[in-house]
């Protein structure tokens, strides 16, 4: 499906895997945006579609199809949305546009009081990026998550309608079971009941052991679904919107050498090419 195609909630059914895992209660699927036979809404398919984003990020939407999944999370243009760890601004690209006018994007990335010079200097490029085009970003506010050293401004907690973090849990992992914890833990306060935190990661196979820090970049999604479970998230739904069965997890280096960031350079590239982008996971959880 190519950006602009109209994406259906029928087809959006049958993306949603049923809901069960390793014994864990099986939760309905939050059904609402379901029901209609509706579309994505013109505002986020004009998003997404906008000239105003980066060529290089728009090249990626086939593997990461922002507006399949960012409906099947439920999102609306007058909702609070929290991205957590925004990168470069990827997702910050669609969601600040689509939330401008009538919601409230916050982006919650590197401290810009960190100890570290490293956090600092990317906290001061990305303010720089959204101070660069005001007429996009003028509205988006700043709040800071920070897994290693346990800080987290999300905004005022119990405000926000929905909680997005995409391909970040391998990193809290990476930092500790306790640390994950934690950071679940500031998503759920952030969250008002009845919100919805959105999750996309890279997926390891259940039948492959998983280290205890995620070295390769790829979890288990009953990993995730513990984490998210031991702070009181209930999981509502699961798509395999973002999945790739070209990607059997199985990289010298992990994840990292597949595309974008082809770490391995010209070796295998074309091999990686058409493996294409990792299969990952796609999780709608719900604070009750």
């Amino acid at each position: 499906m190519t950006r602009n195609a109209v994406f259906t909630a029928r087809a959006l059914r049958a993306l949603v895997l049923p809901l069960t895992l390793l014994g864990a209660t099986a939760y309905a699927a939050d059904d609402a945006a379901l029901q209609a036979e509706g579309t994505v809404d013109a505002a986020l398919q004009a998003a997404v579609a906008s000239p105003t984003r980066t060529p290089a990020n728009v090249a990626r939407d086939p593997a990461r199809h922002p507006a399949q999944t960012l409906a099947f999370f439920g999102i609306k243009p007058d909702q609070t949305v929290v991205e957590l760890v925004p990168g470069n601004g990827w997702y910050t690209e669609i969601l600040a546009p689509y939330l401008r006018a009538h919601g409230q994007l916050i982006e919650a990335g590197s401290d810009p009081e960190a100890s570290s010079e490293d956090a600092r200097r990317g906290a001061a490029k990305f303010k720089a990026w959204l101070d660069a085009k005001p007429q996009l970003y003028d509205r988006v506010r700043l709040g800071v998550f920070d897994a290693r050293n346990g800080r987290f401004d999300l905004g005022r907690p119990g405000a926000a309608d929905l909680v997005l973090t995409f391909r970040n849990v391998h990193n809290w992992a990476a930092l500790g079971d306790a640390q994950t914890r934690a950071a679940f833990k500031a998503m759920f306060d952030a969250l008002k009941p009845g919100g919805v935190l959105g999750v996309v990661d890279h997926r390891l196979p259940p039948d492959r052991e998983q280290d205890a820090k995620a070295s390769t970049g790829y979890l288990h999604e009953s990993y995730v679904i513990a984490m998210a479970e031991s702070a009181g998230f209930k999981l509502a739904a699961r798509a395999e919107i973002n999945a790739n069965p070209k990607d059997h997890a199985d990289h010298p280096g992990g994840v990292w050498a597949l595309p974008p960031s082809f770490e391995h350079g010209d070796q295998d590239r074309a091999k990686y090419e058409a493996i294409g982008e990792s299969d990952r996971m796609t999780l709608k959880f719900v604070k009750p």
